[in-house]
């Protein structure tokens, strides 16, 4: 199976299957005297792990992470990377009377098309299980970028018609929501949508600060397209917007190029970068994420046999895929601005970057 590795010089290569017996994750290229450990890897993994609050799916997981290699002494040597999270509430059972059909929404029928077989329980690969190696990957990245003074963080900003009004990104909160106002608002939602056995999207913001400029190379590799190929990898992610977005439409040029004086860039509605390289400013990026799919409503599908039949999907599901989301979307923006600071390096090692740190 192709499409497992993200990275050109640091790579991540995941393994494993929602209900098989571990996941695991090989990283490759991460600079050696790096300092990790498991609990610095844990810290990102804990925070998009199942079961945490009434509003997400119930499944317990630990996703307590061992390193299989590449560190000594608790630092990187340069050496591969292994890491593996050991499933342990898997229940199979749930699955066993849809096996033989299609959920609407999910990749059950194209992994059937393109492979012949597929694994029905949970999703198999294409679960959202899968994530939780990028993220431990992606605070592999998170801590080389600490050393560099480059901060990545994120939250969501929207749930269905309820939008973060006040940014603050040390807001802690059941939703992850940017906007401790909306907390309430999102309760009652929520209860609503829980009788209503069905489910909602959000949209979340992911920053990147302390980013140099001249980061990311033009026409086919721009930093922004990289970084939206990245995002859009993950499980129900269906948009990204830079900046200022798809707000564009309705702006004049006038008020949308950002203006450069001595102390920098008067706006930033590019994101960040220009012509597809960074240029020191504050990076954002917006990625929507679609309903989850799997909710307890009746509905048709098909077969096996491409008969059409009745379904109604059992078990536990995030009633919004968005709420744990953000450390998934923070993983692969690191993992992809790690790569390419190293890729710049080789070609530009002698152009002076500004790093913070």
């Amino acid at each position: 199976m192709s499409g497992n590795t993200f990275g050109t010089i640091f790579k991540v290569t995941t393994f494993g299957e929602s209900h098989g017996k571990a996941l695991g994750a090989i990283i490759d290229g991460c600079p050696p005297n790096i300092e990790l450990n498991e609990a610095i890897i844990q810290q990102e993994l804990d925070k998009r792990k199942p079961g945490q609050s009434k509003f997400v799916t119930q499944r317990k997981e630990s996703d307590v992470v061992e390193i299989l290699s590449g560190t000594f002494e608790g630092k990187t040597t340069g050496t591969p990377i292994g890491l593996v999270i050991r499933n342990e509430d898997q229940k199979t059972k749930d699955y066993e009377n849809i096996k033989d059909k299609f959920r609407p929404g999910h990749a059950d029928i194209t992994y059937q098309d393109k492979y012949g077989i597929r694994d029905y329980r949970g999703g198999g690969r294409a679960s959202a299980r899968e994530t939780a190696m990028r993220v431990a990957g992606g605070a592999i990245a998170k801590q080389v970028m600490n050393s560099l003074g480059i901060k990545v963080r994120g939250g969501v900003v929207q749930v269905g018609d309820i939008k973060a009004s006040n940014i603050d990104f040390e807001e802690v909160n059941p939703f992850n929501f940017l906007d401790s106002d909306k907390v309430s608002s999102l309760e009652e939602f929520f209860s609503e949508l829980n009788k209503a056995q069905d489910s909602i999207g959000a949209k979340i913001l992911v920053n990147i600060t302390g980013m140099p400029s001249g980061i990311g190379s033009p026409v086919f590799s721009k930093l922004d397209g990289e970084l939206a190929r990245a995002l859009m990898s993950v499980n129900a992610v269906k948009a990204v917007e830079i900046g200022s977005g798809c707000n564009v439409v309705t702006m004049r040029g006038s008020e949308n190029r950002d203006k450069i004086n001595k102390s920098g860039f008067e706006t930033n509605n590019s994101g960040g970068m220009l012509g597809g390289i960074s240029n020191g400013d504050e990076i954002n990026i917006y990625a929507s994420l679609k309903p989850t799919s799997s909710i307890s409503q009746k509905t048709k599908t098909l077969d096996m046999n491409k008969d059409e039949v009745d379904l109604q999907v059992k078990g536990r599901h995030d009633p919004c895929v968005g709420l744990r989301a953000t450390p998934i979307l923070e993983a692969m923006a690191s993992m992809c601005i790690l790569d390419q600071i190293l890729i710049d390096r080789g070609q530009c090692f002698n152009v002076q970057r500004n790093f913070k740190d």
